[in-house]
């Protein structure tokens, strides 16, 4: 039988249970543990690792653990500080060392505050409401020490928080499904550049296509990251409203999206050698020339043999390919214009609407 994977639970459920140990400390209780209602119903039990006076307030430590998701903040330390504060009505949340702020429009949190999402503020005011009976004026610290090397390893940049992580969780728990929790952590970025007023966005689906857009001068807040859950962020973004969205990438990408792959890690689809040799060979290229295409290992390992047939014409046909089964992915909610480039960032092809959208807007797209 199959191992059954670990839950854990969430940097907002550390919070929420920092809160309700200083809480119960302050009335003259200290535990080991403390038990937090998740906002799903789940009972999570979360060990408190350190508790102290600090000031005015009480700081409890507590040491996330995401069970068996591969989580980046598992193991952290989240240090939260609890200080009543009668001059306040309810609670002031502070954002210490490690936890980021707001500095753009369009998350679910307003610009300015810390980055504490709705889920943990919530678990919050339950804690203090079940220790206390009410929620009292008072103000939340939270601190994460590791908190702003953590954040290199997000979007969160890309959001507009700055300074380190934010804290986060829908309802408290951390059940394995991380896939479903990247695609989710991914959509943000569409909201914001929607709030700068991009109804026009440049999806891109890895590194590559981001450094080169980058390096062309393309508004870097246009720029959404897709990784490999092209056709999610497409539904995603036709969901929102968005008018036109431009597909811009390497090859080895944009040739899967032309042949129906929207899910476009290696394990999940391909098609990249098969789509370049039978668009080759509808140009007219020979037989020995389409066997070499499919014999190669990459996409980049191809391109010599299309420019030795002077087919590079292909190269158009495919991103205008891709740009249909987009289209017709959305069910045509959307404008799509796809851009595909090498791995150097030279431009391989481009379609129609890629043109138009670039003109439009003045993007240099060369």
């Amino acid at each position: 039988m199959p191992k059954e994977l670990r839950g854990g639970y969430t940097t907002g459920a550390c919070v929420a249970a920092g809160v309700k140990a200083a809480a119960l400390f302050m009335q003259g209780s200290s535990a080991d543990f403390v038990e937090i209602n998740a906002l799903d119903g789940t009972k999570l039990h979360i060990p408190v690792k350190t508790i102290e006076s600090v000031g005015d307030g009480i700081r409890v430590e507590i040491v996330k653990d995401s069970g068996d998701d591969p989580d980046i903040t598992n193991g952290t330390t989240i240090l939260t500080t609890l200080t009543m504060d009668k001059s306040l009505d309810g609670i002031k949340l502070i954002a210490g060392k490690g936890v980021g702020m707001v500095t753009k429009p369009g998350l679910s949190v307003p610009t300015g505050e810390p980055a504490i999402n709705p889920g943990p503020r919530a678990l919050i005011k339950q804690s203090l409401q079940e220790v206390f009976g009410f929620i009292p004026g008072c103000s939340v610290r939270v601190d994460v020490p590791a908190g702003e090397e953590l954040a290199k390893k997000t979007l969160n940049s890309v959001l507009g928080v700055v300074g380190g992580i934010s804290i986060i969780g829908t309802t408290g728990v951390i059940r394995p499904m991380s896939e479903e929790a990247f695609k989710d952590s991914l959509v943000p970025q569409i909201s914001v550049a929607l709030a700068s007023g991009f109804k026009t966005q440049i999806f891109v689906p890895g590194k590559i296509g981001d450094r080169i857009a980058t390096s062309w001068g393309l508004p870097s807040e246009a720029m959404v990251q897709t990784s490999n859950f092209i056709g999610h962020m497409l539904e995603a973004a036709a969901d929102m409203g968005l008018e036109r969205v431009l597909l811009f990438g390497h090859i080895g990408k944009i040739a899967k999206v032309a042949a129906g792959v929207f899910h476009t890690h290696n394990r999940m689809g391909d098609g990249r050698m098969e789509t370049m040799a039978a668009y080759s060979a509808a140009a007219g290229m020979p037989p020995e020339g389409v066997r070499e295409i499919l014999a190669a290992v990459t996409t980049e390992e191809a391109l010599p043999v299309i420019e030795r047939y002077h087919l590079e014409s292909v190269y158009s046909t495919i991103a205008a390919r891709a740009s249909l089964r987009a289209r017709r992915y959305v069910f045509e909610k959307m404008q799509i214009g796809t851009v595909m480039v090498t791995l150097q960032g030279k431009l391989l092809g481009m379609d129609d609407t890629a043109r138009r959208i670039g003109e439009d807007f003045g993007w240099n797209i060369k």
